[in-house]
């Protein structure tokens, strides 16, 4: 058979639905493998035809799976009437718990930076007061929670009394608390960040694109690379975990996943993790994508090696325990006192990618992130620490390796989130990253984030 024809083969490999990018509505999909890469394909009858590549090269589609028992919501607040992805709240059609959820307290922002999925920096500023947020927490709480809790916007730092929807949270019972932030203020307002220590943040999820300036003024409008080092240092000076967050654009910073990775261990055990995000086209962004404007998990986890020199492999990472397979992936490595390092294989049930999970894979990641992203100092080594295998060595004893992990261990990540084009119904029902909307529901962080190709969102409030 020719190249040619090779190319146009093509191997059904399941049927699903997904949406139309134009007018959102609900349509037929299926997954078909051509060559090496998978192809979501749709036809609206209004619309016309759309196919998107969503996996490329090795590791195998076929094989970077793991099963998923369905794990359902603990209450279901909304009815099924109009289908999934019309009746999140959750409804009884979603297949997975709570893990983390997303509280938007402002929809302000002090960038304007051409990718956003908020689409923040609106004219009118919408902000819920203490008492809506509290009313939050108490849905949370009859929603099976605690759950691990994002601050989010726009930009959360914006609001002065973000130390007090902390302590606000703490109270009422939530245990671990981040800030999904571009850093600017924390690099500079001294006291600000004290008083977010004092309410109890665990974890600073800074906006990390890349380690030249020429990356932040493309993705984010100005020079902030000496910005961002102040914030780590500030996360030194305060014992906050802080995780460093990349959006990854072809073409603009997909050429610095290694030095990306290179300075999180030279910062460890501050920086607690890296958490890749490859591009996805909602809310704000520059144009209507095509397949060289996306990047998929395997090209993503051969970068990593490449660009690594092999101290971080492939085959190091797995799917997740949580979230469908094809939506993350997960790699813990230790930084040995040599400067070597090893990856860490996780035992059934001590990490959130478990590859045999079970119905507590939400509130077994939930203590994962919580234990992994909070600063090496909040966490002791008897803390539920799970029995972990060091590939290619291990240390000299039980106690020093423990500790070792505990200070320096290195959480990477990756999360590929979904679009019009991407939507696959079957991963979003097993999503657990939940946002509560502002009439006190539970969506799905894609459902949520959802757009239109001319920006109409499907839950959000723009």
């Amino acid at each position: 058979m020719s190249d040619d024809k090779l190319e146009k083969a093509q191997v059904l490999l399941a049927e699903t639905q997904s949406v139309c990018p134009e007018c959102l509505q609900r349509i037929p999909a299926r997954r078909v493998l051509r060559g090496d890469r998978v192809f979501l394909q749709k036809t609206c009858p209004q619309h016309g035809v759309y196919e998107v590549c969503i996996w490329q090269g090795k590791p195998d589609y076929q094989q970077w799976t793991n099963y998923q028992p369905p794990a359902s919501p603990t209450v279901f607040a909304t009815e099924v009437k109009d289908g999934c992805p019309f009746d999140c709240g959750l409804c009884p059609e979603h297949r997975q718990q709570t893990c983390c959820v997303l509280l938007e307290v402002t929809n302000k922002c002090n960038l304007q930076c051409p990718v956003c999925f908020a689409e923040a920096s609106s004219d009118k500023r919408v902000e819920p007061d203490l008492a809506v947020i509290e009313d939050w927490y108490r849905m949370l709480m009859n929603s099976g929670g605690p759950y691990n809790i994002q601050l989010s916007g726009g930009e959360p730092t914006l609001r002065d009394d973000l130390p007090e929807i902390i302590t606000l949270g703490k109270k009422m019972g939530f245990e671990f608390f981040q800030v999904n932030t571009n850093g600017i203020r924390l690099a500079t307002d001294k006291e600000f960040f004290a008083r977010l220590k004092a309410a109890g943040l665990n974890c600073v999820f800074l906006q990390f694109d890349g380690m030249y300036d020429s990356v932040y003024e493309k993705l984010r409008g100005k020079a902030l690379l000496n910005s961002k080092k102040k914030v780590i240092e500030a996360c030194g000076d305060q014992d906050i975990g802080v995780v460093l967050v990349p959006t990854l654009v072809p073409g603009v910073n997909d050429g610095q996943i290694g030095e990306i990775l290179n300075f999180a261990i030279e910062n460890m055990p501050i920086v607690r993790g890296v958490h890749f995000q490859p591009i996805s086209y909602f809310g704000r962004y520059p144009k209507e994508p095509c397949d060289s404007d996306r990047i998929t998990i395997p090209q993503v986890l051969r970068e990593i090696e490449k660009q690594t020199d092999g101290r971080m492999k492939a085959i190091d990472f797995r799917p997740p325990g949580g979230e469908h397979a094809y939506c993350s992936f997960h790699g813990d490595f230790v930084l040995l006192a040599d400067g070597k390092l090893k990856p860490l294989l996780p035992e059934a049930g001590s990490s959130c990618c478990q590859t045999k999970p079970t119905l507590e894979t939400a509130k077994r990641s939930r203590q994962f992130v919580a234990r992994q992203w909070s600063s090496a100092k909040q966490v002791s080594i008897n803390s539920g620490q799970q029995p972990t295998k060091v590939a290619a060595g291990n240390l000299d004893s039980l106690d020093e390796f423990l500790s070792r992990v505990n200070k320096y261990k290195l959480a990477v990540s990756g999360m590929v989130f979904q679009d019009a084009w991407t939507l696959d119904l079957e991963r979003l029902q097993q999503c657990y990253i939940h946002v509560v909307s502002p009439d006190n529901r539970l969506i799905p962080f894609c459902a949520y984030n959802l757009t239109n190709r001319s920006g109409r969102a499907l839950y959000r409030r723009t």
